[in-house]
């Protein structure tokens, strides 16, 4: 157990540290690392570069997401005799590294995104239904309020609400709220602008020109 998690979380974290926004500066020449926000994430790349390299920023995130779940799904099924336990387990294990790998990928000197794109694959990878709904409150929070970091923390907290409730053991929810602490870390100076007032707003994103 304890090498298949270690093997888990070394392919799981280097997975996550292929970027969208390394794409997104392919077409455009923009360093995501050097406006906006600073950060090589969806949010960033839709705010900082309009809604088009969002979406194509976060469906890359998404996608690498997806990817690491089903492929740890095929591996340890097909390969693996672990229980259901410990299943779940090595499955948030996988996400989690994959998050890790996008906040602190090696190649941006542990600088990357903030793993919201990547959440949401993981999410609807290893529970479809939870996470279509989570997408769902994410959007319509974020349009409500006008902003995406209210979207997030809703995101994070219906993860970690449905491990807790539909995981067989505990750890996928300590692995969930950990991710969740990682992530109002890494959004502290998104909230301090939001208190005054200068944090960008998603409908912001839509007005950018081409």
């Amino acid at each position: 157990m304890l090498v298949t998690l270690l093997s888990v979380l070394i392919v799981g974290y280097l997975i996550g540290c292929i970027h969208g926004s390394n794409f997104a500066k392919l077409f455009t020449g923009v360093n995501l690392k050097e406006v906006g926000h600073g950060n090589a994430g969806a949010s960033n790349a839709m705010l900082s570069l309009g809604w088009k390299f969002g979406v194509l920023v976060g469906l890359i995130d998404i996608g690498k997401g997806i990817v690491a779940i089903i492929l740890g799904q095929f591996l340890l099924s097909n390969y693996t005799n672990f229980t259901p336990d410990q299943m779940s387990i090595l499955l948030y294990s996988i996400g989690a590294a994959v998050i890790l790998g996008h906040n602190f990928p090696i190649h941006m000197k542990f600088r990357g995104g903030k793993g919201t794109a990547s959440l949401i694959g993981i999410f609807i990878t290893i529970n479809w239904q939870m996470g279509l709904i989570a997408v769902l409150f994410l959007i319509v929070f974020s349009l409500l309020t006008n902003y995406l970091i209210i979207g997030v923390f809703a995101l994070y907290m219906i993860f970690a609400i449905t491990a807790i409730l539909q995981e067989p053991t505990i750890w996928p929810f300590f692995i969930t709220i950990s991710l969740f602490v990682i992530a109002i870390i890494l959004h502290v100076e998104n909230i301090n602008r939001m208190r005054l007032g200068t944090e960008p707003k998603v409908t912001t994103a839509f007005n950018k020109k081409r």
